[in-house]
């Protein structure tokens, strides 16, 4: 076969009628029609000829002057100029190495050059044929054709390559080009034809050879692992892939990480290796690595990590060398260095070596995950791994103490930077053999944050048990000051007329009393000692019933939205005290938001409430809850949010943001004291500008049958408090007793008063038999309330008692028998309710 390179270079191309556009038909019409005009004119006579000549040289003038202005424009051509250029461009097209032939809408070729004869193995320009008869026999090429030809119908532009068999029987890949070409009204297709077999063989034998070096990478007697900077595999040979027991399909959709390959820590070790801008570092670590099945692998890794000129980390290579039993003749060296990379690598404790100037020589793997990008950098001082400055310079002097041999180091306690404020104590010990200068000291860092929240917690808890007891103290001795004044107030009263002018000034003792009682209430029930009746409450009708209530407090300008939960279960409380949490947390709300100037804008507190299964509890990341289902109340508010530094302390007693004068700061405290009594947990969520939400966590309650059915309608409250009977009072406060011994008498009944356990039994050694009932304080010097219930028992086992205390009832009972009966009375009491006591627990025959 000819090539295109041995023929001469054409001068006109083999085909070519794209020129012959024009008719000699048209041309001998256009004579003939002349030569008939001139022959009848001339069988004209005279002046009747005259006429017909004139129009006939008119209309020849007509023509030769528009063919003189076509001329001028361009639209005829005289001379070669236009022939020239046309020349030109079939030259240069016959000329191609390139097979180019176009043919008309018929089909018919207009247009081949000698390349296209060529490559079409044409004998001659009569044999000649268009690409789709070339091509028609061969079922691998036939495809590719009808595309093309498709696109060409579309007027598109298309290109595609494909392998034909030449009519010689040669096989030959062709890229075939095709477009269509509008000309004079007409539109033509215009094929090109190019042969690029050898280019096709060069790149099969440049893929054959990249797959023997992939053949050779996979089956190296070393593994390799090429990785993203996130840590994602993308390629792994087939030798590490087999120690590790991993799946290649897997490798490089991005499902391996380096965490699934490496035990342990492993993975922040090689990710902390940082490269310079626009160089290659390479680092030798000892990790374990990890087969799918979990079993660890010892190796050593050869990491390099390409850095980009303006900083940013590539992919890594890593080469990775077996270091198992047998993959090393010095066994024993290799054993010992494979466990100690395990024992420095899986301490729970992290270790760096550093030089006299802090920089790091080499780090374990929790070290590296301790600090993590904090140490990445050209230097990679341990000092830029610490958050306060004073803790860098501790740590850098205790390091060049190090440095200058000393030995006993005290630990630097530092704080790690970013929002998780992570705490760690840093011990620094001197390298006695140092190598050079590029050990000088070693650094043991322990994760001390857990331990520091702990030890946080407890000092707050034993700070807030401290305050409960002082207050309950306190509470206690008021209740009995409180109890004589409403006592005496009762029976004052009792003997003025509301005309009276003192009866008033009564009226305002009594009163203020009673607010003196209702700020000892609070105290107690911080200290978790006040007296709760607990019932069993449905959530959603509490809330929908003090609705109103909190609406008027909160004002016209903050709206009150609550969200109940569906089939909210039941939870045993006291009512009261439940109330009071809920007000207390919207009036707290109120308060900051006020304080905040978010009220003026108008803002909004929202209730919620749903249930908690104990399987969601710790979700909420509070792990001092008790796993169990819990019944869930949100108050949140949309005020300036709770500083950090003072969240941790809102639930102390006197605690208060406000002016003085405008809180006594035992609203939130009182809340805790209430959840805490109620088994509950109660917990504050702030960020600062984002409002604050307090979330109460009450224990569900399984309700009996007979807790279940509805509560029988309240009986009318006794109006006639007098009775008959002996009674034995026993109080050590002679203020107290003094007023309960009177309101008792002047109700008809007999008092035998004690001042204590001892005199009390006394007294029932000359009375027993008269005593129907003992009233007896639970606080007493020498004897107790509880201890003397248990000498009256010895010898009068039915005798009736009611304990009267400031503490709460559970306080003392846990100190009786068990199914022990007695009444119990709050103090502080008024005259009415101590009268009350007495008359229902004599008049129970039960």
């Amino acid at each position: 076969m000819s090539s295109v390179a041995e023929r001469s270079t054409p001068a006109e191309p083999p085909i070519d009628r794209s020129g012959r556009s024009g008719s000699i038909g048209l041309v001998v019409l256009l004579a003939a029609a002349l030569v008939g005009a001139g022959l009848a004119i001339s069988f004209l006579k005279g002046e009747a000829a005259q006429p017909w000549i004139l129009a006939l040289l008119a209309v020849l003038a007509i023509v030769g002057v528009l063919a003189l202005f076509a001329g001028a424009v361009g639209i005829l051509q005289f001379g070669s100029g236009g022939a020239a250029r046309d020349d030109l461009a079939r030259a240069i097209v016959a000329a191609d190495e390139d097979g180019v032939v176009a043919t008309d809408a018929t089909g018919r070729i207009i247009f081949a050059n000698e390349a296209y004869l060529d490559l079409t193995r044409a004998e001659s320009a009569a044999a000649a044929r268009t690409v789709e008869r070339v091509f028609a026999g061969n079922a691998d090429i036939a495809e590719a054709i009808y595309r093309l030809s498709q696109a060409a119908g579309a007027g598109e532009r298309a290109h595609e390559e494909a392998r034909a068999t030449l009519p010689d029987g040669r096989g030959a890949w062709f890229r075939i080009g095709v477009r269509a070409v509008a000309r004079s009204g007409r539109t033509e297709t215009v094929w090109t034809l190019s042969d690029v077999t050898r280019e096709r063989e060069r790149q099969e034998s440049v893929f054959q050879e990249l797959q023997h070096a992939v053949d050779f990478l996979d089956h190296a007697p070393a593994g390799f692992f090429a990785a993203q900077p996130d840590g994602s595999i993308v390629y792994m040979n087939a030798t590490l892939a087999s120690w590790l027991d991993q799946d290649l399909t897997r490798v490089g959709s991005g499902t391996i990480k380096l965490r699934d390959i490496l035990a342990g820590d492993g993975a922040a070790l090689v990710e902390a290796v940082a490269p310079k801008a626009g160089s290659i570092t390479t680092e030798i670590i000892d990790v374990d690595l990890k087969t799918r099945g979990g079993r660890a692998v010892p190796a050593r890794l050869l990491h390099a990590v390409a850095g980009a000129p303006d900083g940013r980390v590539g992919a890594s290579r890593t080469l990775v060398l077996d270091r198992g039993p047998g993959a090393d003749v010095s066994e024993p060296l290799r054993a010992a260095e494979v466990r100690f990379a395990r024992f420095f690598n899986n301490t729970p404790l992290a270790i760096a070596t550093v030089d006299a100037k802090g920089r790091i020589a080499r780090a374990n793997a929790p070290f590296a995950k301790l600090f993590g990008d904090r140490l990445k950098g050209e230097e990679r001082s341990v000092y830029a791994g610490l958050a306060q400055e004073r803790d860098r310079q501790a740590l850098e002097a205790a390091v060049s103490a190090a440095a200058r041999g000393e030995g006993d180091l005290a630990p630097v306690d530092a704080t790690l930077p970013g929002d998780g404020a992570r705490s760690v104590t840093l011990f620094v010990t001197r390298v006695d053999d140092r190598d050079g200068d590029d050990e000088a000291a070693v650094v043991y860092a322990l994760d001390t944050t857990e331990q520091k929240a702990l030890e946080a917690k407890f000092a707050q808890s034993q700070k807030m048990n401290a305050v409960g007891q002082l207050a309950g103290g306190v509470a206690h001795d008021f209740n009995n000051v409180l109890t004589a004044i409403i006592g005496y107030s009762d029976l004052l009263l009792a003997n003025h007329r509301p005309t009276d002018p003192s009866f008033q000034d009564i009226m305002q003792i009594k009163q203020n009393a009673n607010r003196a009682a209702s700020l000892v209430r609070q105290l107690l029930a911080f200290s978790r000692r006040q007296t709760l009746r607990p019932q069993v409450i449905a959530l959603g009708d509490v809330l929908a019933d003090v609705r109103m209530l909190l609406s008027r407090l909160l004002g016209e300008k903050i709206k009150l939205e609550v969200v109940h939960g569906r089939d909210l279960w039941l939870i045993k409380a006291d009512l009261n005290q439940f109330e009071q949490v809920i007000i207390n947390l919207v009036v707290n709300a109120r308060d900051a938001m006020m304080d905040g100037g978010k009220a003026e804008e108008g803002g909004a507190v929202t209730i919620r409430t749903r249930n908690v299964p104990a399987a969601e509890i710790a979700g909420f990341g509070h792990s001092e809850i008790v796993p169990g289902d819990y019944v869930l109340i949100d108050v949140e508010d949309t005020g300036p949010g709770i500083p950090e530094n003072i969240i941790d302390q809102i639930f102390e007693p006197f605690f208060s943001t406000k002016e003085v004068g405008k809180g006594t700061g035992l609203g939130l405290s009182t809340v805790y004291g209430i959840v805490k009594q109620t088994d509950g947990y109660v917990f504050a969520l702030s960020e600062p500008g984002k409002g604050a939400t307090f979330r109460v966590f009450l224990p569900r309650h399984v309700a009996s049958e007979e807790e279940a059915k509805p509560a029988a309608a309240a009986q009318a409250t006794q109006q006639d408090l007098t009775g008959s009977g002996t009674v034995l009072l026993v109080e050590d406060e002679d203020a107290v007793r003094a007023f309960a011994a009177r309101a008792l008498a002047s109700r008809g009944y007999t008092v035998i008063e004690a001042r204590s356990g001892v005199e009390a039994l006394e007294r029932m050694a000359e009375n027993g038999d008269k005593v129907e009932l003992v009233v007896s304080d639970v606080v007493m010097p020498e004897m107790d309330g509880p201890s003397l219930l248990r000498e009256l028992r010895k010898s009068q086992p039915g005798l009736k008692i009611i304990f009267v205390s400031g503490y709460a009832e559970d306080a003392f009972k846990k100190n009786l028998p068990d199914g022990e009966t007695f009444s119990f009375l709050p103090k502080p009491f008024s005259l009415k309710q101590l009268v009350q006591a007495v008359k229902d627990t004599m008049g129970d025959r039960g």
